[in-house]
């Protein structure tokens, strides 16, 4: 069944156009929401790379667009940045707005195999294989080169989705990423309700597990600040040193002295991690 694909608003930016746009997703089997910055350089209809952000929890398609200040660098290094939602909405789950780490914008990046969350919570297939099918058909986007990254909980689902896909991201990076999500409370807790009780079947969606399996992806930029507060309990980023050097995998970590976990930190390493991906993906 052809996806029909609405535009919420369209807005000239450096150039190009941030746009937002909606539709019914089969993956999450009801309304999803994305967002689009097409550069200047696409304009004419000329194909450019594509860039995946996955953002964090209680966030939405808007929140990167609005604060992660990354139009004007986009504009320069012809890079079309797509950033879907963070889970689907109103699906009439009960008490699926109850807890701002589980249900809503915490859809994790898994792919739900417990109910109620099973038919909605598809978020895995919807950012891997829905979007890029709807991003190919509706945007002058270079199918052959997309690269990947995200914050926190959506520095995690970028993790993921390029190791178990090693072979379609040519770049990848994360802001203060949940490393071990099997290893911490936000993990645990959100793969406890999507997943099932049963820790193994956890480890499939674990970066650090992944990597301990022989999965593999481009060398890997991560940055974390050194006050945020969820850096001891939540996000673990030594662990994911850990297991990159066991395994071989090219890991540039870098400790940011001072910064927290919100956009004032992501906004100041935005360039930085666009040209990281501008060298993979238009070389």
């Amino acid at each position: 069944m052809e996806t029909t694909l609405q535009t919420v608003s369209e807005h000239a930016c450096f150039g190009g156009t941030v746009g937002f746009y909606k539709h019914t997703s089969q993956a999450c089997g009801g309304e999803m929401r994305f967002s689009v910055y097409v550069p200047p350089q696409a304009r004419a209809g000329t194909q450019v790379p594509v860039l995946y952000y996955l953002s964090g929890l209680s966030c939405s398609e808007e929140t990167f667009q609005i604060k992660a200040g990354a139009q004007r660098l986009a504009a320069e290094l012809g890079l079309m940045l797509v950033v879907p939602d963070t889970s689907p909405r109103h699906t009439g789950i009960p008490q699926e707005d109850a807890d701002w780490e589980v249900g809503t914008a915490a859809g994790f990046y898994v792919d739900a195999t417990q109910a109620p969350w099973a038919p909605r919570f598809r978020m895995y297939s919807y950012v891997t294989q829905e979007l890029p099918e709807l991003v190919g058909k509706h945007f002058p986007a270079r199918m052959d080169r997309e690269g990947i990254f995200g914050h926190s909980m959506g520095g995690h689902g970028a993790l993921i989705c390029a190791l178990r896909q090693p072979d379609r991201y040519r770049s990848v990076s994360a802001f203060a990423p949940i490393s071990a999500p099997v290893r911490c409370p936000w993990g645990q807790k959100a793969f406890g309700k999507y997943l099932g009780p049963d820790p193994e079947a956890w480890r499939a969606w674990d970066a650090t597990e992944l990597l301990r399996g022989g999965a593999r992806i481009p060398p890997l930029l991560v940055d974390q600040g050194t006050r945020d507060k969820f850096l001891t309990e939540q996000l673990k980023p030594e662990l994911l040193r850990q297991a990159c050097e066991q395994a071989g995998q090219p890991l540039t970590l870098r400790t940011q002295d001072g910064y927290d976990h919100g956009y004032y930190f992501v906004s100041t390493f935005m360039a930085d991690h666009l040209r990281h991906h501008a060298a993979a993906l238009t070389a």
